[in-house]
């Protein structure tokens, strides 16, 4: 017999579950409904490009101030798609390839391609058939997705050279002619938390996830999530209803609350294994390695869950490192009302680049300052080292009088804020714990 506790239970871990797989395909289709940010509408395989480096109007989870976007929303629904990539010559890229259920799948770039020109052949789940000789195949979990494009940029008189190999980068399905399936209609005229579960029950049967997780999903029939056809959430029960309602909520703080149960180092989270939750599909530019996996399904659901609210579409560590942290060194909240010091020495080593970027609280957008200053780095232009070699980063709300502190000077919101560091390509020392992190000291 299932109780009512038993409902809610079930709603909770449904909630969890479904969270990332849900928030990630909402952002992929509003790309291609309305466009987010600087990204424009655009269909699916076709990329978007920003014009600029992301600024406080793009309202999307930690948007990264360090590279310009090119995003395509992608469905393989219709047969295989080309993609082709220019030559950066040398210049560092990445295209990130998410699937349905936000695992990181694939990378093209230059840590796992190089940075000549290319042609790769992405196709269906399950697809047979001959790759066209010169291309290299990317299998896709799902037959929709998201390559989330970055091209370094230093500012804006880099701009025009990478706007340039922004329209190198193609997509051609390889049947032209055929409609790709799109999103999956659902009822979205149901009660916020009612169409939530609405739309994961049809959409769990539209996108199916790892062999693996299927036991999971049927694990969730009492409550609605495996019936076929007609929604049972249309006319719940009063119980239905009510455990779903609750489940939600409760699944939500439970998310909330997992953002800051990471291992931390004076402040930072260490969050290098953020987005190691995928088991089973690892195509070009992956690791498949114990090191990079988890392999405790439980816990990979709850860490996906964390990685969506806190930075959607993020890279594993092996390609970028993002650390989080919302306090100082002596454990109390950030708050721009406050100044603060980053001693970093020794300096972060990194093969490309880092950078530490201020977030607002609770959405994670840029904050809005009197200098448009929304990260700084190691290519920031003036930022100037100590004697020692390190730098000396100030975060405040005031601007700082002394020349040296204003070079080096990150603003902060008149409120609590979160900031991320970025370190692009990172070696060793940053993954393995070698490196120890500085935080950052109340003045």
């Amino acid at each position: 017999m299932t109780t009512q506790a038993n409902l809610v239970d079930l709603a909770t871990k449904a909630y969890i579950y479904g969270f990332p797989f849900i928030f990630n395909t909402q952002q992929i289709e509003r790309y291609v409904t309305e466009g987010i940010g600087a990204t424009t509408q655009v269909p699916f395989n076709n990329f978007t490009h920003a014009p600029h480096l992301a600024e406080p109007a793009d309202k999307f989870v930690s948007v990264n101030n360090d590279t310009i976007y090119s995003n395509a929303p992608i469905d393989v629904s219709a047969g295989p798609v080309i993609l082709s990539v220019p030559d950066t010559n040398g210049r560092y890229y990445v295209l990130q390839f998410v699937d349905a259920w936000s695992n990181n799948f694939a990378y093209v770039g230059k840590r796992a391609t190089g940075t000549s020109a290319g042609k790769f052949f992405l196709t269906p789940p399950n697809w047979s058939g001959d790759v066209p000789e010169g291309m290299t195949q990317i299998k896709f979990p799902t037959n929709i997705g998201i390559i989330i494009g970055r091209f370094a940029c230093d500012g804006e008189a880099d701009l025009p050279a990478v706007k340039k190999l922004q329209t190198q980068l193609t997509i051609t399905p390889l049947n032209k002619d055929k409609e790709v399936n799109g999103f999956t209609k659902y009822n979205k005229s149901l009660e916020k938390e009612l169409a939530f579960f609405e739309q994961l029950r049809v959409y769990m049967e539209a996108f199916p996830p790892a062999d693996r997780d299927l036991a999971k999903q049927e694990s969730f029939a009492p409550i609605g999530l495996m019936d076929k056809g007609d929604s049972p959430y249309s006319n719940p029960s009063e119980e239905l209803k009510n455990a779903l309602l609750e489940g939600a909520k409760a699944g939500l703080a439970q998310i909330k609350q997992a953002t800051t149960n990471f291992k931390s180092e004076n402040g930072w989270g260490l969050t290098q294994h953020l987005f190691d939750y995928n088991a089973d599909f690892f195509e070009i530019g992956t690791k498949q390695s114990e090191d990079w996996v988890i392999t405790d399904r439980e816990e990979a659901y709850i860490i996906r869950a964390v990685s969506a609210i806190t930075a959607l579409w993020g890279n594993h560590g092996y390609e970028a490192i993002y650390l989080m942290t919302w306090t100082d060194t002596d454990g109390n909240a950030l708050n721009g009302n406050n100044k603060y010091k980053l001693e970093l020495n020794p300096i972060p080593p990194v093969d490309s680049f880092w950078s530490i970027t201020m977030y607002n609280l609770p959405e994670y957008y840029l904050c809005e300052n009197p200098i448009n200053r929304y990260s700084i780095g190691d290519r920031t232009p003036g930022i100037e080292y100590n004697e020692d070699g390190g730098i000396t980063i100030v975060v405040s709300k005031e601007e700082p009088t002394d020349p040296k502190e204003r070079a080096n000077w990150l603003p902060a919101p008149d409120a609590e804020f979160r900031p991320m560091f970025r370190l692009y390509n990172p070696q060793k020392p940053l993954v393995d714990g070698s490196y120890h992190f500085p935080g950052f000291e109340k003045q």
